[in-house]
């Protein structure tokens, strides 16, 4: 007789279990750049869809290198770097909202902000946007607000979080509830919490408007932690600020990290043990008196950083010296955490950089991107974390819509209280979003304008689904449609489809076998010089001369092929549609 309480425990089935690591080729890696040798726990590297930024070893002061993506292989020696820092620079991130803004600490005790042109640098950049001074020591970490526009955080040594707004260059809110050095910080999905570690060995989660702490708990640690400063005064200080939770994280001395896990109310650390060895936990927001779960990974001695996947639910764990990244499944109930496989190579990292979701390749699956600091050679090396799927179109379960370059809230709402979720697009129509704002400091008013009006109306047309209109064009928006031969000698030149305000009554419904060719091409060859069509035939233009854009343009014919092949439908039903009350069959119009 089987016994009930006995179940079958067989391969637990999820489609992450395959996912594998894939180096770069040679070619695609970048060469030949002097990376610091800094011993600061920081990732010394920032990635976006755009540029690669990484700091690097300087004799004097602070510098770091930012390159286009897309400019692989070998540096020269003498390119462009950031070098307005008077110290070592300590951490460098991206602003979410704006691949062309970056902000820098250093250890001359300032935060400083810097907008790098499209084409990249092409000599040292000193002209900073903003220079922010607060900290009275060195500043070790930055970390941008998930939503919230021109909302920044800096934590210093000197044992202060201070929050910036950085469209005014002031400070929203200093934090004193850390009585030792600052190690690490993470928002919330929404940004309206923060959690935070520090040297005490403590985690807490705090508001990062009021710099409280959201709840309660006392621990035995938590007491020896108290007695290690022997003072009450300083306990009754920690009542009055509103420091009400506080809980041992890890037990050992060095540092420890932490990330909070999306919008799950759970957080993910990393630290050490008594006897220094590596381990993770989970934790729950709502009570931080004991983990969900604890557990031992190694006895190596580098430092582990977790790199959380909100749209997978997966946690990367890489530690500095190691050659190896581990990864992880997160689930919503017990045992919280499946170790799924790890990456191995033989050259150890010195950081790791991680590419926002926007700036995937989804043609390949891939789920994640590091670029790697080699530490024995000046190389970064871009890491690909692929989940292996024959088929080629668009992968639905793992793509699920992503957080956009677009802030759901202005600093204003957010300083006055009010929290709003991301801005998610679809990755299937995305591809790799890049922004285009550009940012403009305005000295007599002390404010950072972003001109993003435009770039919010595209994002917002990616995220919708695409419609097309197959009804007549005198019912598309009431307009009529003009064939009088006028119209090609009045020298306009614009798109109706470039402008929101145009009407279909720019449609110059004129068609040649040569435009449909053009129209209908799915590649255009040569655009700098004669023209063929998509069976490599010569096009007839207006000259010898003519481009290809000049030759659309004249034609009143837009320049995408997406917005030709809606043009090219439009137009041919007017065609197609008789005039009314014709009866002349010599008539070419009729």
């Amino acid at each position: 007789m089987k016994n009930p309480q006995i179940s079958f425990k067989g391969v637990r089935s999820s489609k992450f279990r395959h996912v594998y690591g894939c180096g770069a080729r040679k070619e695609r890696c970048y060469e030949n750049l002097s990376i610091t040798r800094n011993a600061h726990d920081s990732h010394f590297c920032a990635v976006n869809p755009k540029f690669l930024a990484v700091v690097t070893e300087v004799a004097g002061g602070g510098a770091f290198a930012v390159i286009p993506l897309e400019k692989t292989g070998r540096m020269d020696i003498h390119m462009g770097r950031v070098t307005g820092h008077r110290g070592p620079v300590l951490d460098i991130k991206w602003n979410p909202f704006n691949d062309n803004v970056i902000a820098s600490c250093s250890d001359d005790c300032t935060i400083k902000l810097w907008y790098i042109p499209d084409e990249g640098l092409q000599s040292n950049l000193t002209e900073w946007l903003v220079d922010l001074h607060g900290h009275k020591r060195r500043v070790g970490y930055v970390e941008w607000h998930p939503t919230a526009e021109n909302i920044l955080l800096s934590a210093g040594f000197d044992h202060l979080i201070i929050v910036w707004n950085i469209g005014d260059g002031e400070a929203v809110n200093v934090i004193d509830c850390h009585p030792d050095i600052i190690y690490c910080m993470s928002f919330n999905w929404d940004g309206s919490r923060l959690a935070t570690t520090c040297k005490d060995k403590l985690l807490r989660i705090l508001d990062p408007r009021t710099g409280k702490v959201l709840e309660v708990s006392h621990g035995t640690e938590g007491v020896h932690a108290f007695k290690r400063y022997t003072c009450i005064f300083y306990m009754i200080y920690l009542l009055l600020l509103g420091c009400l939770q506080e809980t041992p994280c890890h037990e050992g001395s060095k540092a420890s990290k932490v990330v909070y896990l999306g919008d799950s109310g759970r957080l993910f650390t990393t630290g050490f043990s008594r006897y220094s060895d590596r381990q993770y936990a989970m934790w729950s927001e709502r009570d931080l008196s004991f983990p969900l779960r604890m557990d031992t990974i190694d006895s190596s001695s580098g430092v582990l950083f977790p790199y959380y996947d909100h749209d997978t639910h997966m946690v990367y764990l890489a530690g500095k010296g190691d050659g190896n990244i581990r990864y992880y499944e997160l689930v919503d109930d017990a045992p919280w955490c499946y170790y799924l496989n790890q990456f191995l190579s033989g050259s150890p990292q010195r950081g790791l950089g991680s590419m926002p979701k926007r700036g995937l390749d989804v043609r390949q699956c891939e789920v994640f991107r590091f670029y790697k600091l080699h530490a024995v050679r000046g190389l970064v090396e871009p890491l690909s974390m692929i989940v292996p799927r024959k088929s080629e179109q668009f992968q639905e379960d793992l793509y699920p819509d992503t957080p956009a370059p677009t802030p759901s809230l202005t600093a204003e709402e957010w300083i006055n209280g009010k929290n709003a979720s991301p801005i998610v697009i679809s990755m299937r129509r995305c591809g790799a979003v890049r922004t285009h704002k550009p940012v403009v400091l305005k000295p007599r008013e002390q404010q950072l304008i972003t001109s993003d009006r435009n770039n919010e109306r595209k994002f917002a047309f990616i995220a919708q689904e695409t419609r097309p209109d197959y009804r007549p064009i005198q019912q598309g928006r009431g307009g009529s449609v003009d064939t009088s031969p006028e119209d090609s000698d009045t020298g306009d030149t614009s798109s109706p489809l470039d402008d929101d305000d145009s009407t279909d009554t720019d449609l110059k419904p004129s068609l040649s076998m040569d435009d449909v060719r053009v129209l209908t091409g799915r590649s255009i060859r040569n655009r700098g010089g004669p023209i063929t069509g998509s069976l490599g035939r010569p096009v007839r233009t207006l000259s010898r001369s003519t481009t290809f854009a000049e030759h659309l343009m004249a034609r009143g014919i837009p320049t995408r092929r997406s917005c030709r092949i809606d043009y090219l439908i439009k137009v041919l039903e007017a065609q197609a549609k008789p005039s009314v009350g014709c009866r002349d069959d010599k008539n070419p119009s009729c």
